[in-house]
């Protein structure tokens, strides 16, 4: 499993990605323009954390109340009466086996239903809080149409000159194998 599997793990782009991206970043936008895209990233690094947390804290609540049911269902079907005997048309009787045993909540599920939840919970509230962190950053950034357009113009330029190291790349390499680092 890789660490972009979950929002609040994932990392930025390579160095030298990361190098273009500042280099555009200082000679393609204004001082303001540069506030807007800062505190727009700050909004999605917040949402993700909290969304995380939450997610974390939901699935972790929502396990112990599986847990908890679970015993109650055991508890009640271990008090009721069950039937020891089979009794069929032709007069014969089979004894039924006690399946109490096997109804028990163990700790091995107990520890998969906490880690399960846990970890379902702390991804879709990361992936939540992404989705609701980059909804907030784009108003942020969209306030302002003069910054808007200098941002686009921006990352067009940016995406530009990813694409064409990119292709520079693909050309050094001779197989596909090389470009993957495999």
């Amino acid at each position: 499993m890789s660490t972009d599997s979950l929002a609040v793990l994932r990392k930025n782009a390579g160095q030298e990605i990361r190098a273009l991206a500042q280099e555009h970043f200082k000679h393609d936008l204004h001082d303001s323009d540069r506030e807007a895209l800062t505190s727009a990233a700050s909004k999605i690094s917040t949402h993700v954390t909290v969304g995380s947390a939450l997610g974390l804290a939901c699935g972790v609540f929502l396990a112990f109340r599986l847990r908890r049911t679970r015993m109650q269902m055991f508890n009640a079907f271990r008090a009721n009466e069950k039937p020891t005997h089979v009794r069929f048309a032709d007069g014969r009787e089979e004894a039924l086996p006690d399946i109490t045993p096997f109804m028990r909540p163990s700790t091995l599920g107990d520890v998969a239903t906490y880690t399960f939840f846990g970890f379902g919970g702390l991804f879709l509230g990361g992936e939540t809080g992404l989705l609701t962190g980059s909804a907030s950053a784009g108003r942020r950034i969209t306030s302002d149409p003069e910054s808007r357009e200098r941002i686009e113009t921006a990352f067009r330029r940016f995406k530009a000159d990813v694409l064409r190291q990119e292709a520079d790349d693909l050309d050094k390499k001779k197989n596909v194998a090389e470009y993957l680092g495999l």
